[in-house]
Parts: C-alpha cells; structure tokens; sequence
C-alpha cells in the first residue's frame, strides 16, 4: 500500500501539481489512487455547492468513485491560513475526523496520497499545526520543494522539520516554477547531496498538465 503526506517547502509551489502527477502515475502502474485533501481554505460556489479548486483537480486526478466530501472534508470559504479562516467561520480544525477520513480513504485505495496546506508546519489552532495532522496519521512525508532562489534553504529546514517530529522523509520531488532558474541543475545537485531522501523526479515547467507529468515522477519504491 502507498500511503503518504505530501508537503512544500511552502505555499504557491505545485504541491497540488505534482499530487496529482504522483495519482496518475499510480494509476498507470495498476494502483487504485486517491488525493486526499483534508483541510482546504479558499472556496467558490459552483452550482449552489461550495468547492476548493484543488480538492476538484484532486478528484479529476483520482480513481473514479469518490466524491468531493470524501476528498476534502474540511473546505474553509477564505483563502488564508486555516487557522484564520476557520475562527472566522466559527469551526473547530478537529484532528481525530480528519485522520478518521484518511482511514476510510485508505480501506478502499490501494495509494492515498494526503496533500497538507501550504508548507509543512502551518497553524491549525493555538496548539496544533498540519505537521500533527501528518503525525497523528502515522505517514511517511514526500517533500515537494518549488525551485527557485532559496529553495535550498527552505528544503533543508523543512527536511530538519519532518525530522524532529519524528516523521520519514520517504523522499522529495523538485517542481520547476518558471520557464528558467539560474543554475537549475547545480541547485539540483546541491538539493540531491543534502537532503536525506530519494530523488522521486523533476518536473519540468514544460508539463502541459499532471497526466502529462506523471511519468516524470514516482512513488517510493516503484521504480
């Protein structure tokens, strides 16, 4: 079974992309797969019904069979930090549902992939934070890192992060932001010598879409 928390080394960086490439490419390989999105902050009405954009490219990216509620429980209305969000609607950011929904996920999947909100250790409440959500869990951690100026830093101290609480970097996938970054490949070297996880891919800013991208990544130990 393939089960993993996939987080960014911070907002605006393909997480959402590259999830969908990875449940696309388990599709490929035969895998029954799902995106899941628990918590989600930034809705529209379509329909009468309010949505989060990702949750759908989620479920247009998943196995046939699963609604939206299943794949995005928790869909705040403001596109900000959840924390905020969610005291302006007068809700409760629970953890044990959350997990609880992850669980029915995982008893029809065969790869359920639970895509965090914005990086790794954004606030849910005055105590927790989405790195509890991936802890309370119990799931490895794929790191999407946005390449660009910086990136370096902020893979190597989300790295850190995922380590302290005690978590598995399973591995990491490098998500290219604009049509040129200078020195791009020596960044990607620098990224590969630190960082204590597998390379699972490169995803070129040229992908025309997740399904055009899946075959640029992987999931731990399908290769």
């Amino acid at each position: 079974m393939h089960y993993y928390f996939i987080t960014g080394t911070d907002t605006e960086i393909g997480k959402t992309f590259v999830t969908c490439a990875l449940l696309h490419s388990a599709r490929a390989a035969g895998l029954s797969a799902v995106g899941y999105k628990p918590i989600a902050a930034g809705a529209e009405e379509i329909d009468g019904i309010w949505s989060n954009e990702d949750a759908r490219r989620l479920q247009n990216a998943s196995s046939p069979g699963f609604v939206l509620d299943e794949i995005n429980p928790l869909c705040l209305r403001e596109p900000v930090a959840p924390h905020i969000a969610a005291a302006s609607e007068n809700v409760a950011l629970d953890v044990p549902p959350l997990v609880a929904g992850f669980e029915r996920l995982a008893k029809r999947a065969d790869c359920v992939l639970v895509e965090g909100v914005g990086g790794f250790r954004v606030p849910l409440d005055d105590r927790l934070d989405t790195a509890d959500l991936a802890l309370a869990m119990r799931l490895p951690v794929i790191l999407v890192v946005g390449m660009r100026l910086g990136c370096i830093n902020h893979a190597l101290l989300t790295a850190e992060a995922i380590t302290a609480r005690g978590l598995h970097l399973a591995g990491w996938i490098a998500n290219t932001l604009a049509p040129r970054m200078n020195r791009f490949d020596e960044n990607l070297e620098a990224l590969a010598a630190r960082l204590p996880a597998p390379l699972l891919g490169v995803v070129p800013f040229s992908a025309a879409g997740p399904q055009s991208a899946a075959s640029q990544v992987s999931l731990p130990g399908t290769v």
